[in-house]
């Protein structure tokens, strides 16, 4: 019986919107957005239906298709997910909806075009479904290279004042990684060829093949390098505070919502399964660079004085704690990280649109440009509060469930990393609640502050003086406070969605870990871990 094609309709279905955006006249913005929201919709409906027809308890890849492509070099147009990828189409299909209506009142200015904006949007879309649903190495890279086209556009056309150097250095970086990650995937149809007799890039065959150790720890550098920037790990995560600073706030919510995963994921889909000797003797090495990140970043977080760029240095932090996970070899922590991947982009996500609206009022980045708005928009500040609080993991939010399940599953085999990364939680809630705290509360400052009023001298005559007037200042007078405008029905409308899944995926998480766990037990299964999550090639930190 044949089955729909649900994965093959979620790539063309915005690929086709994007052409149809992009082929309307001018003048045809309204239409364009409609448009845009319409596709994101059927999206998000198609993702639902794909996860009701998805079977948690059965095969491991389902939803499948797969079209010979380039036969002569064994490349299949594969697609398939597993519960894995399944949650992360469903995280596309939430955010770019609410992109989408969060971005709904932008205009046009200059040269830019918002019809470009959205046609950009939906094209970024599919290729976000491609990225993780494809099933064969080679296809995967495509994708992979292929979403940094319309990212760099969003960017480079419609982001902040050095949107050219933040587009430019974005698309450096992952071009560089992606250029890496080429050779090791020639290098691994090389090997396919010399094991099988016939070079493939089929995921299933591949994870088959015994490489020797020291060619394995080649082909997992290659890939590695690529994920590594792409998630961004530190030292690689250089590209990320301009980007996201610099981004639309549409942008920068997919920025590190969805496309940063791409990183976390190619860690779980690619490097452990296909190198799992190579991922458990380099695991200590990449378990520096995740503690490193929690820490850095975290510290980073706390001096910075734009808003934009905060957000961006504690998505790096957290990107430690999900590399904590991977590498912790635990289903346990693996399923803690995979959530964190999703919960992470809700929250993060909702964290930039609230900065994006407070900018939007004030015309500022800057902390130190605002003060005392939770007086006059209690809203924003409830939404605003609740991101922070989301994004620091308190109890009863959706970021809790996960880092807690990423901590309890790495300390039994890496206790030393596990407990140097708690320390982050702590300098969270340090930087979340002041930047919270000097915004929402206190006096109101900077671009909330009226200018002082001016008054004229009345001129004078006579005696020689002339009849000018002068402007004075008017006497030491404290300037009058600017009114800030709570949410609009927009903006609740951007706001709400976000916030109720903040609290339901906190309090009941289960239905997305019991999509998760099965893939991480089989992605488990493949590194050489037992049930317990203990590899017996890895000894546990501290013993010999």
């Amino acid at each position: 019986m044949t089955t729909f094609p649900w994965l093959l309709t979620m790539i063309a279905v915005p690929a086709v919107g994007a052409a149809a955006v992009a082929a309307l006249p001018r003048g045809r913005e309204s239409l364009a957005r409609q448009l845009a929201l319409g596709v994101s919709l059927l999206v998000l409906l198609l993702a639902v239906l794909a996860t009701i027809a998805f079977d948690a308890g059965g095969e491991r890849f389902q939803l499948t298709t797969s079209v010979s492509w380039i036969p002569d070099f064994g490349v299949d147009f594969a697609l398939g997910v597993d519960g894995i990828a399944l949650v992360m189409l469903l995280l596309i299909g939430v955010l770019v909806p609410v992109v989408v209506v969060a971005s709904w009142r932008e205009e046009a200015t200059g040269r830019r075009s918002m019809r470009a904006f959205w046609a950009w949007l939906l094209l970024l879309e599919s290729m976000m479904v491609g990225v993780f649903a494809a099933t064969d190495v080679f296809l995967f890279y495509v994708f992979f290279e292929a979403m940094l086209v319309p990212m760099y556009f969003l960017i480079g056309s419609f982001g902040g004042p050095r949107r050219q150097y933040a587009a430019v250095k974005f698309f450096l970086y992952s071009l560089v990684g992606g250029l890496v990650m080429l050779a090791a995937v020639i290098g691994l149809y090389v090997v396919s060829a010399n094991e099988l007799g016939e070079g493939t890039f089929a995921f299933d065959a591949l994870r088959q093949i015994e490489i020797d150790p020291g060619v394995q720890k080649l082909l997992f550098l290659g890939f590695f390098v690529a994920f590594a920037i792409k998630a961004p790990l530190v030292p690689f995560h250089t590209w990320l505070p301009d980007s996201g600073a610099e981004a639309p706030i549409g942008g920068a919510v997919l920025l590190v919502g969805v496309l940063d995963k791409v990183g976390t994921f190619g860690f779980i889909r690619y490097c452990l399964p296909l190198f799992p000797d190579a991922s458990r003797d380099l695991a200590p090495y990449v378990l520096v660079l995740a503690v490193a990140g929690v820490l850095y970043a975290a510290l980073l977080a706390m001096g910075q004085s734009d808003m934009k760029r905060l957000v961006s240095y504690t998505s790096i932090a957290h990107f430690g704690f999900i590399a904590l996970g991977i590498f912790a070899f635990t289903t346990e922590a693996t399923t803690g990280a995979v959530l964190y991947m999703v919960n992470h982009g809700i929250a993060t996500g909702l964290l930039f649109l609230v900065v994006g609206m407070l900018i939007a009022r004030g015309g500022s980045r800057l902390v130190g440009d605002y003060g005392g708005v939770a007086a006059q928009a209690p809203l924003l500040a409830g939404v605003f509060l609740i991101a922070g609080l989301a994004s620091l993991a308190l109890p009863g939010t959706n970021s809790f469930v996960s880092e807690f399940l990423v901590l309890i599953g790495s300390f039994p085999t890496r206790p030393v990393a596990t407990v140097l990364a708690t320390v982050g939680i702590v300098l969270a809630a340090l930087y979340v609640l002041l930047v919270y705290q000097r915004t929402m509360h206190g006096p109101a400052r900077g671009v909330l502050l009226e200018p002082a009023p001016e008054t004229t001298a009345p001129a004078t005559g006579g005696g020689g003086a002339t009849a000018a007037t002068a402007t004075l200042e008017a006497p030491a007078a404290a300037p009058a406070r600017l009114r800030v405008r709570d949410l609009s029905r927009r903006e609740l409308a951007v706001a709400a969605p976000m916030v109720a899944l903040i609290i339901a995926l906190g309090v009941y998480p289960q239905p997305l870990i019991a999509l998760i766990e099965p893939a991480v037990a089989a992605t488990m299964s493949d590194v050489g871990a037992d049930p317990a999550g203990v590899s017996p090639e890895a000894p546990v930190e501290g013993t010999d």
